[in-house]
């Protein structure tokens, strides 16, 4: 054999067995480059917004009494009670007649002038206005459990991962880039 031979052949041995050590080396020592997601919960929240919702409303008002004693209708019911209460009888009876006609008509006057009150109303709109609040439910992030290398971790993210999470230099990636 030849010397440069065996000194070839050596050197190819070399050669070969560190790389076969080295690309060994590399597949055992290796970080994973993905993390495995095994859920995902969705987080929200819920946002209360105050709001005022205004209206118009027909309102019914009664109008201010002018007469508030009756002393009108009393007067009014009292003369036309008194004339009728002086059309019965005679003497001393006519005179009963027109007090009792008078004293039952100013009662009278008196009662229809306050129904009539009471029924003088007008009406008007006015606005009415009501506070309300309104809900929204947003999503703030998503918790998600994942599996690096035989370890379950969990993490709360901005968006939705998928089914893998990117891992470098061993930490999971969480930004999007």
């Amino acid at each position: 054999m030849n010397k440069s031979m065996v000194t070839g052949a050596i050197l190819g041995a070399v050669v070969a067995t560190a790389g076969g050590a080295l690309a060994t080396y590399s597949l055992v020592d290796r970080e994973p480059e993905f993390a495995k997601v095994l859920a995902v919960k969705t987080v929200t929240e819920s946002i209360k917004t105050p709001r005022e919702v205004c209206k118009d409303v027909a309102v019914t008002r009664q109008r201010p009494v002018q007469d508030q004693h009756k002393i009108a209708g009393t007067v009014i019911g009292a003369v036309a009670g008194g004339l009728l209460g002086n059309q019965i009888g005679g003497g001393n009876g006519k005179k009963i007649a027109t007090v009792a006609g008078a004293a039952a008509g100013g009662y009278a006057g008196n009662k229809i002038q306050g129904n009539m009150q009471a029924g003088d109303t007008y009406t008007t709109t006015e606005t009415r206005c009501d506070t309300v609040t309104d809900v929204e439910d947003r999503i703030v992030g998503y918790d998600v459990k994942y599996d690096l290398a035989g370890e379950v971790g969990q993490v709360r993210m901005d968006r939705e991962p998928g089914d893998t999470i990117p891992v470098r230099d061993g930490q999971l990636v969480l930004s999007q880039q």
